[in-house]
């Protein structure tokens, strides 16, 4: 169940969350509807919301159900195709979302009228999800606790062609949990029961940063390892106390798409606070924009170059080529990879065909077109 409180007010970490996941909604609607109108294999797409709450903070700004809606109403493709199911399990939450969605102007213009579902999300819910097919959907999971999120409900939702998850994980409670026997059956559902136990284990021995950095990589291992071997892309997204020293919680994105995963990539690298040589953080911290001079101490491009020549060495790949195979579980954005092979190659380190004296100049630089082959010199 949402902690209530969230909803007091609208705090800027709540504002960028909710900027990633309309961003989002509204990058894949267009492609969804886009390949549905190729492959006519369904005239529906869905948006659904777990734990939507009361559509507002208590200052009265929307939160995500409310802009997702207005979203829609103003979208003519959207108006037609979309399919809105709200979930809460505080009756009164849902009361005061049906009053916000029917104070929508326009909203009798949708096809479907959006859906609000008075449930609790747990391991029943989850293993009907499993039993299901789903249209082309986009789910958020936020339960702001940890109570209801699962593997097994992840797994579930995104199991059908077209559907992606973005989930709150509150990393402070469940580093907390980790290790706590009174919550043991929670972090086993969110883990599973073989990697909570090693994570306790380990996590006794890491200080507060190595912590962090274990429970999201283990957590990101564990979504990434889809049934029947399907690949999956897993992205989080930290955000930090106003001091930033701290994480509190993360957005975790999951997709079996590459092309969800780049459009996702590009939002929340553009939603980052800090970034260096061209190459965001991945986080928002408020600390940030008060003290630059902390977060650009690294030189992360330089890194992506040695990465390449180790990684492709003696092997020649077009750039999309190399974006894909290389940029799934690192920071670095399609921009990132041309920059760093425009250095390579005025550094004679790398062969490009064609050669830049053959491609145009914009904004004062050679392009990299996706196409652009790249010759690898072989390991020395």
């Amino acid at each position: 169940m949402a902690d209530s409180s969230f909803f007091e007010e609208s705090k800027e970490q709540s504002i960028v969350k909710t900027t990633i996941v309309q961003k989002y909604f509204a990058a894949w609607a267009r492609v969804m509807i886009g390949t549905l109108k190729r492959y006519q294999r369904t005239d529906r797409i869905a948006y659904m919301d777990l734990f939507a709450g009361p559509g507002r903070y208590e200052d009265g700004t929307h939160s995500t159900p409310m802009l997702i809606l207005e979203t829609a109403v103003a979208d003519e493709e959207l108006r037609e195709k979309l399919v809105l199911i709200f979930n809460d399990r505080d009756p009164e939450n849902c009361r005061r979302l049906e009053e916000m969605i029917a104070s929508v102007p326009g909203i009798e213009g949708l096809k479907h009228p959006p859906v609000v579902v008075n449930d609790t999300i747990g391991p029943e819910i989850a293993e009907r999800f499993q039993s299901m097919t789903f249209v082309p959907a986009l789910f958020f999971v936020d339960p702001w606790g940890y109570k209801g999120l699962s593997l097994t409900l992840v797994n579930a939702v995104i199991k059908d062609w077209g559907c992606d998850c973005i989930f709150f994980f509150n990393y402070n409670r469940i580093n907390m949990g980790l290790g706590n026997p009174f919550v043991k059956e929670r972090m086993d559902d969110l883990f599973g029961a073989d990697r909570a136990d090693k994570l306790a284990v380990e996590l006794a021995t890491l200080d507060a940063r190595g912590r962090e950095l274990l429970i999201v990589e283990e957590l990101s291992q564990a979504l990434a390892q889809g049934v029947g071997g399907e690949p999956r892309y897993v992205l989080p997204f930290g955000f930090k106390s106003d001091s930033g020293q701290r994480t509190k919680h993360h957005l975790i994105f999951v997709s079996k798409h590459f092309r969800g995963y780049e459009i996702m990539k590009e939002i929340m690298a553009g939603e980052s606070s800090a970034a260096d040589q061209g190459v965001t953080s991945f986080e928002y911290s408020p600390a940030d924009y008060r003290y630059p001079t902390l977060f650009n101490l690294t030189t992360p491009l330089d890194e992506l170059q040695d990465r390449l020549i180790s990684a492709f060495a003696g092997r020649a790949l077009a750039m999309q080529e190399i974006y894909e195979e290389h940029s799934p579980g690192t920071p670095f954005t399609k921009q990132n990879y041309k920059d760093a092979l425009v250095r390579l190659e005025e550094d004679d380190r790398v062969v490009a065909d064609p050669p830049a004296e053959d491609r145009r100049i914009r904004a004062g630089k050679r392009t990299f077109a996706d196409r652009v082959v790249v010759n690898f010199p072989p390991r020395n």
